[in-house]
């Protein structure tokens, strides 16, 4: 089976745990196109099968969140798996409605962010998160990212939670984010929970869960149904019709001249079978993804 799985990915699973499960139940090769941290849970797009050719088409995708941000406590990992290194006293202003409301709309907009120290990064090829657990110190690399948009869902007194909505770019780390805004709102807090609500197109309401999978493992109807085939995933770009000998080039590798303009394209045979995927730049089509049954 070929295509992208959209899971919902549970607490405490590993994002290499889901992408073992899914490939046992389908019996085809499985990958991710990001991780999402054990903690995390939400929307996990898996790729099977051929669908894998779609990696570089998902891997910059904007991302949705839902976090919730404890105030008063900060851990060494700023999320709630790490051991708690400080307490401080939250006063009232630090959760006004207005004051976090402000605090929230002055996060949004392109910035400079720095990654935790409990993070995958990898620095002069060694991961950041083993220095961290060595004990050893090292300058962190700095991104550039964007936040496109913030909501405050709601407000914990009695607990000193913030629970809010984010919209961003690749590379956003929420954890960092959390710091930040404790930091504005003049205390210390660590990211509590985190639900990936979305991914590029792909939402939570397309998710399923690991559960409904394997009841239904069996059902291969069930199993296919749940798949975005690749030609459904591009079925919004224009196409391309090759007659029998152009197509026969293209399969084999000869770029063609075109008049359409420079992008992606499906290509087609005469008789409508999908054949893949072609780029066009600067007047010549060049082949991109093909479909096994299709290759020479």
């Amino acid at each position: 089976m070929n295509g992208i799985l959209i899971i919902d990915k549970p607490k405490e699973y590993t994002s290499h745990d889901v992408c073992s499960k899914v490939k046992k139940i389908y019996g085809a090769k499985v990958g991710h196109t990001g991780t999402l941290d054990p903690m995390a849970t939400g929307v996990l797009p898996l790729l099977l099968g051929e669908g894998t050719k779609l990696s570089e088409y998902l891997t910059n995708h904007n991302k949705t969140y839902e976090a919730v941000l404890k105030l008063g406590v900060q851990t060494d990992t700023l999320d709630s798996e790490g051991q708690v290194i400080a307490n401080q006293e939250v006063l009232e202003t630090s959760t006004d409605r207005k004051r976090v409301q402000q605090v929230l709309r002055e996060c949004v907009g392109k910035q400079v962010q720095t990654p935790p120290m409990y993070s995958a990064i990898k620095v002069k090829g060694k991961k950041l998160y083993e220095y961290a657990r060595e004990g050893k110190k090292v300058e962190i690399p700095q991104r550039t990212i964007e936040i496109y948009e913030m909501e405050l869902l709601e407000i914990n007194q009695q607990e000193k939670q913030i629970r809010f909505k984010v919209a961003c770019s690749k590379g956003t780390y929420i954890r960092t984010l959390c710091e930040t805004i404790a930091q504005k709102l003049g205390t210390i807090g660590y990211m509590k929970e985190l639900k990936r609500t979305k991914v590029g197109e792909f939402s939570l309401n397309q998710a399923i869960t690991i559960e409904e999978l394997e009841k239904n493992k069996e059902n291969k109807v069930f199993l296919e149904e749940k798949l975005i085939t690749i030609p459904k995933f591009f079925e919004n770009v224009a196409r391309i019709i090759l007659n029998e000998q152009k197509l026969k080039l293209f399969l084999n590798g000869v770029q063609l001249t075109r008049i359409e303009p420079d992008g992606i394209y499906q290509i087609q045979s005469e008789n409508n079978k999908w054949i893949g995927i072609g780029i066009v730049t600067n007047g010549l089509l060049k082949r991109k993804i093909v479909m096994k049954e299709h290759e020479n």
